[in-house]
């Protein structure tokens, strides 16, 4: 199983729509409030190169956000 990592925003709705979406898929994930966590919003941004949310870390490669397709490939949906 991949490891799956989130990282959102209350506000976001793609955020919502993306968290809504892996749920349907039965994907579990972890999901991380970066307006909560400072130290986790500085490493996603340095590690992606991005401050926007949503943010799907699969295996600990980022996709900037809801890019369904992609996130289908690397997680063999469809």
């Amino acid at each position: 199983m991949k490891r799956v990592i989130v990282f959102t925003t209350p506000t976001c709705s793609y955020c919502r729509t993306l968290k809504g979406y892996l749920k349907k898929n039965r994907i579990r994930f972890k999901e991380v409030d970066v307006s909560k966590d400072m130290k986790a919003a500085m490493d996603m941004k340095r590690k992606s190169g991005q401050q926007g949310v949503p943010q799907t870390w699969i295996d600990n490669r980022p996709i900037v956000g809801f890019d369904r397709p992609k996130i289908d490939r690397m997680l063999n949906l469809k």
